[in-house]
This record gives C-alpha cells, sequence and structure tokens, in this order.
C-alpha cells in the first residue's frame, strides 16, 4: 500500500510545542479514550501528543474536530479524512487495525463521557477556534430521499455508487468486472483476481447445473460478468436484471462486442418488476443486502417464483452481527445508502420461508479479504489516474473503503455465503444431488 500523499509529521517537537494544544486535547480526551491517545497526534498548529511509535494522524484543519465534535466517532473522523481535514500518514491499513485493537482492549464501546468531560472538551475547543456553524456534508456523502426501498429511492441509493463511472471501476476491477467475492483456488503467485472471479464463476453455473440452453435469471447482474459467462461457458440463454442504468449500458456494448445478442438480454429493470417465470435457475451475487430487513420476504418470494419446480437459486451474500446492519456510519453514508445486512442463519431462515430448500451454505469470508486485497492494490497503483476520474475526495473515499472491508473480513466482523437453494417439485422433487465432501470445489 503506498502512503499518503502528506507531510510528515514532526519527529520531535521543542517544549513549548510538546505542552500546546495537542497536548490539552490529549489531556482532556484522555477520560474518553481510556487514557493515553492511541495515537501520535499533530494539529494544525504544530503541536504534537501521543506515542512517538503510534500511528501518525495529521489534523489540518480545526474543521476536522468540528466535524467529529459534531458526530464523534466513525462518521465525524470518516468526514475529517475524504476532505483532506485529517490525514493518516503510512499504511492506513496498519493505523485502523492499531486503533481498532486499542479500542477493543479498552473496551472503548461501553464508555459514556461524563458532563464534566464533555463540558472540558467543549471549552477547550471553544477556546482554540474549533467551535462554529455545523459544516455541510462533504459532497461525495450520499444524499437519498424518499420512502425507505421505494422504487425511486432504491434507484437513487444504487445509482450514488454504481454509476460513479464505468472507467474508474474498470480501472479497480478484474476484466470480468466482477464486483463481487471471488474464489481463490490457488496460493500461486502468478494466480489473479481475474482468475478467481473466473473460478468463481465456474463453481456458480456447476451449483446451479447449467447447461447448453438452461435458462437462467441474473438478478441484479452488475456489469454482467456472470451473465455473459454463463452464456459463453454454459450455453445459458440469460436474462439480467438492474437499475444502474451506466451498468446496462456497459454490458450491452459488451454483448455486441461477443455477439451474443441472441443469447443475453438486460433490462433496466427493479427485480419487483420481473414478471418471467419458469427459468432452470436464478442467480443474485450480492445484490440481496441492498434489498432492506422489510422487502426481503419480497425479494426471496421473487427468487422462488421466478425458478421452475425442481430448479436452483444461488444467493451470494453478505452478512453481519451486532447494531450496525448496515455497515456502519461510513458505509452507510458514503457507500451503500439503505443496504442491511443479518446473520447468515437469518438469511437462510427467510429464503426457506419463501418456499424455497436451502441444500448448501458455502462460506467465503476468507476469500474476500484477498479479493478486496486485490483491488486495493490496483487502485493504489492507479492513485493518480483515479483522482483524475472522479476527483481526490472520491478517491479517499474509496481507500478508506476499500481497507475498512478487508478489516472487516478478515477480523470476522463481516462474512459472505453462497446459498444454494432449489425450489422442491411435486412429492418434493429436487433436481440437486446430494453434495459429497468437497463435491464443489
Amino acid at each position: 500500500m503506498t502512503t499518503l500523499d502528506s507531510p510528515r509529521a514532526p519527529q520531535s517537537a521543542s517544549a513549548a510545542t510538546r505542552s500546546g494544544l495537542a497536548t490539552q486535547f490529549a489531556e482532556a480526551l484522555a477520560p474518553v479514550v481510556g487514557g493515553e491517545l492511541p495515537v501520535h497526534l499533530t494539529l494544525w498548529d504544530g503541536s504534537s501528543a501521543g506515542p512517538a511509535d503510534a500511528p501518525r494522524v495529521v489534523v489540518r484543519s480545526p474543521r476536522a474536530l468540528r466535524r467529529l465534535l459534531r458526530h464523534p466517532g466513525e462518521l465525524g473522523a470518516a468526514q475529517a479524512y475524504v476532505t483532506g481535514e485529517l490525514d493518516v500518514e503510512g499504511d492506513l491499513d496498519d493505523a485502523l487495525t492499531h486503533v481498532w485493537s486499542v479500542a477493543q482492549e479498552r473496551g472503548l464501546g461501553g464508555i459514556r463521557p461524563t458532563p464534566a468531560v464533555v463540558a472540558g472538551v467543549v471549552r477547550l475547543a471553544r477556546s482554540a477556534g474549533v467551535l462554529g456553524r455545523p459544516l455541510p456534508p462533504p459532497a461525495s456523502q450520499a444524499v437519498v430521499r424518499g420512502r425507505l426501498h421505494s422504487l425511486r429511492r432504491d434507484r437513487a441509493a444504487i445509482s450514488h455508487h454504481y454509476d460513479l463511472s464505468n472507467d474508474f471501476y474498470q480501472l479497480i476491477l478484474d476484466p470480468h468486472l466482477a464486483y463481487s467475492c471471488g474464489y481463490w483456488r490457488s496460493d500461486d503467485p502468478d494466480y489473479t483476481v481475474e482468475d478467481a472471479q473466473r473460478d468463481k464463476f465456474e463453481l456458480v453455473g456447476r451449483k446451479l447445473g447449467l447447461r447448453e440452453g438452461s435458462r437462467l435469471l441474473d438478478v441484479g447482474c452488475g456489469w454482467g460478468s456472470m451473465s455473459l459467462y454463463a452464456a459463453e461457458h454454459f450455453g445459458a440463454q440469460v436474462t439480467g436484471v438492474t437499475i444502474a442504468a451506466e451498468q446496462k449500458r456497459f454490458i450491452d456494448a459488451r454483448i455486441r462486442e461477443r455477439g451474443l445478442q441472441d443469447r443475453v438480454e438486460i433490462r433496466l429493470q427493479d427485480y419487483r418488476d420481473v414478471p418471467d417465470t419458469g427459468f432452470d435457475a436464478v442467480v443474485s451475487l450480492e445484490m440481496g443486502e441492498h434489498v432492506g430487513q422489510r422487502n426481503y420476504p419480497t425479494y426471496a418470494k421473487v427468487l422462488h417464483d421466478a425458478v421452475r419446480p425442481g430448479g436452483r437459486v444461488l444467493v451470494q451474500q453478505m452478512s453481519r452481527r451486532g447494531r450496525h446492519p448496515g455497515g456502519g456510519p461510513f458505509i452507510e453514508q458514503f457507500i451503500a445508502p439503505d443496504m442491511h445486512m443479518r446473520p447468515v442463519g437469518d438469511t437462510v431462515a427467510l429464503i426457506e420461508e419463501s418456499g424455497l430448500e436451502v441444500r448448501d451454505v458455502h462460506a467465503l469470508r476468507e476469500h474476500y479479504v484477498r479479493t478486496v486485497d486485490a483491488w486495493h492494490d490496483t487502485f493504489e497503483a492507479n492513485w493518480d489516474r483515479a483522482v483524475d476520474l472522479v476527483g481526490e475526495e472520491i478517491a479517499r473515499v474509496w481507500r478508506l473503503y476499500l481497507v475498512g472491508g478487508s478489516m472487516a473480513f478478515r477480523d470476522g466482523r463481516m462474512g459472505v455465503d453462497q446459498i444454494l437453494a432449489v425450489r422442491p417439485g411435486p412429492s418434493g422433487r429436487s433436481d440437486v444431488e446430494p453434495v459429497r465432501p468437497g463435491g464443489w470445489s
């Protein structure tokens, strides 16, 4: 990972600097952070505080602290970081991992500052010129309005992330343009994320029993990677649906380039509006997270109704426990508004309530660490080009997103699973043979 483009914080400081504003804030925040600062902090006035060997955080403007006072914790820090008001020197992953570890060790999630502590911090902030009118959110922060998971609001939420720029996604993702977890079958250095995505498509195709002429519905088809692969390598007749206009334009161009007009149809259509039935198989790769908790039974019922009796459905979906089913304030505000994740067992139950029978659950959490790390490596190698395409603020959003995503899967705060189900036929008949150990590998 490359370092951020920021000047080095001072390696040493005079006695006057050490007793300056940074030290005052460190002392005022000690009850909030459970003791010594977990980082080496340098403020806009040149003062510094905190362990010399800790990750270095540079606060370039009082605006950063104003954001943190307004939105303590993850959201305020993210706002300050993406705007460049706050910087992290060196390896961002190392810094965030260290801070997360200290927070866990000190049990900071349960600490609530007393009114006296809050008053002291506010007095210091006022004397330092930090207080003022609330700052507007960064331009990169999502703004979605309307009834939760209405058709219009869902289109706006998806557009915020997926309609960013096809060129930008091509800069980060593999040539398939697959924006979901790959399936890593080798540790060979020559084995790439492109290989892992190809092997994921092969795995999904075999689980679904695709063959020449199979009718496949791809719900939330992204940039068409699974749809195109199923048509080209399994001979399937594919219908894909997306509500991202940029994605449809991209896939339609690839369909023409590859001469697949007779095998692949992509519709700009919400999953709730799919009228077709009788598909041999249905696939939905990391789209179920976006439908919302209340709408998930509707989503599962659409999958059930679209597939013929005896046909198979495969859902690849992220999972999460805890009080932030949307992924936390940063993800919810900057990346995927209205997303909802749950423990995999709860998703299995919802799928079965639709009438589908779950036959296999395949955990891929560690595979996502490697997938996101590969995207991040490519992103950092193309940093200047990314900034040219989307601007520095959005590029910083993505740097934080990729580093944080890798950490979440690595540390087990999030998972991802392939859930294979079948629509039972008369008398419970199924076209799925019992899975033998290693049968999908």
